[in-house]
């Protein structure tokens, strides 16, 4: 006999997880249905911090769904009596017309976002791990932090157990049926029926959207940690979270000492390696550490002190590189979750309201119509002419 279910969510990592928990939040008979365990080191959700920031370079539309973003985290932390989300301030580094410094300009004054303009002088008396050039200012975003990706996937999955949802994991969901009166949803152990189904496979989004086989690219991402050699001015009192716009070399993020594995770096897609998401991710190797040493040791040098630790995570890149969040063409019953293109899990909280919006109503209040398939194919047909 087939279980019956009002929504299924197939993938339980950052998006999924969220989903779930909104869902059954409302009281919603969901099942979440995940090939692993949670946050495992072949997705993208693990890592011990993420950067959060509402001065947002990027497009300043994302900046509404970041301020919901931020009150849906301080509401799970609330419930879970647990902090997920640190506010440290996030500093935005590179020449005053780079896209970075540009762009968070423009997003801080469309939206009156306080933001602090620090010249080299001023970054050397107060955030001394920092080397700026001459031709260099820095942006302080006193809003921005990070967040813990392991304790907010866990949380909402706790969340979403105790408001009564089915989770599965260690199940691998093979296909997707759409059907009369619903959707069944095929694993390697079981049938399930659903009146909706939200896809949020990450990586392997393309096998269960075959729209997306062609767009959805999953890369390689590498970070590396370091014990400083000044531990006073890289503690998070000392030291925002911040992000380098290093112009051709593209854009270098980094994370105070949270842990004892200490200073954070990483470079946005790293080397855009295009990975097999059913292969374990491809191992660390001297060309990627040579990448994020040099950069620390130019950048950071009181943090450039012994490397302790380097891993991979998973980027899947869109061609636009924005967020896909939308009904699939065809079919309303199935609501495509991401892929988020690197800087999506700090708009983890508001994605799940969106996707239990999207599944139970079929629509929703939040901005989001720059994430629809319309979109990345006009983005794709702008391109191709």
């Amino acid at each position: 006999m087939t279980a019956h279910f009002d929504v299924a969510v197939v993938g339980l990592g950052a998006m999924g997880s969220a989903a779930i928990a909104h869902l059954a939040a409302r009281g919603v008979k969901a099942i979440g249905i995940d090939a692993y365990y949670p946050a495992h080191a072949l997705s993208s959700s693990h890592g011990d911090s993420r950067l959060i920031r509402l001065g947002y370079f990027e497009d300043p539309s994302y900046v509404p769904l970041l301020q919901r973003a931020y009150a849906n985290w301080r509401a799970l932390e609330a419930r879970l009596r647990e902090d997920i989300l640190t506010i440290t301030g996030v500093l935005q580094i590179g020449k005053p017309d780079s896209k970075i410094v540009s762009g968070t300009k423009k997003s801080c004054a469309l939206h009156h976002l306080p933001l602090e303009t620090l010249d080299p002088d001023e970054m050397r008396r107060r955030f001394p791990v920092f080397s700026l050039d001459s031709d260099e200012v820095a942006l302080l975003d006193p809003q921005g932090g990070y967040l813990r990706p392991e304790a907010a996937v866990m949380g909402h999955l706790k969340l979403a157990a105790a408001d009564g949802a089915a989770l599965h994991f260690g199940e691998k969901v093979t296909t997707i049926e759409p059907g009369e009166g619903g959707v069944t949803i095929v694993s390697d152990t079981g049938r399930y029926h659903a009146s909706k189904v939200i896809v949020a496979t990450g990586s392997w989004i393309g096998e269960l959207v075959p729209d997306l086989r062609d767009h959805a690219v999953p890369i390689k991402q590498v970070v590396s940690w370091y014990q400083p050699t000044d531990g006073f001015v890289t503690m998070q009192q000392r030291m925002p979270v911040f992000i380098r716009d290093e112009g051709e070399n593209g854009s270098f993020f980094g994370f105070p000492a949270i842990g004892v594995d200490g200073v954070k770096v990483g470079r946005h897609a790293h080397f855009r390696e295009p990975i097999d998401p059913n292969q374990p991710n491809p191992p660390v190797n001297d060309k990627d550490t040579d990448l994020l040493d040099s950069f620390i040791r130019r950048r950071l040098p009181a943090a450039a002190g012994v490397r302790v630790r380097s891993t991979t995570c998973r980027y899947t890149m869109l061609p636009s590189e924005d967020f896909l969040i939308d009904l699939l063409p065809g079919d309303e019953r199935i609501v495509v979750a991401s892929p988020c293109s690197g800087h999506g899990f700090k708009f983890t909280s508001v994605v799940g309201e969106i996707l239990a919006d999207l599944a139970l109503d079929g629509g929703t209040d939040l901005p989001i119509g720059a994430f629809s398939f319309a979109a990345m194919n006009r983005f794709l047909a702008a391109r191709a002419a």
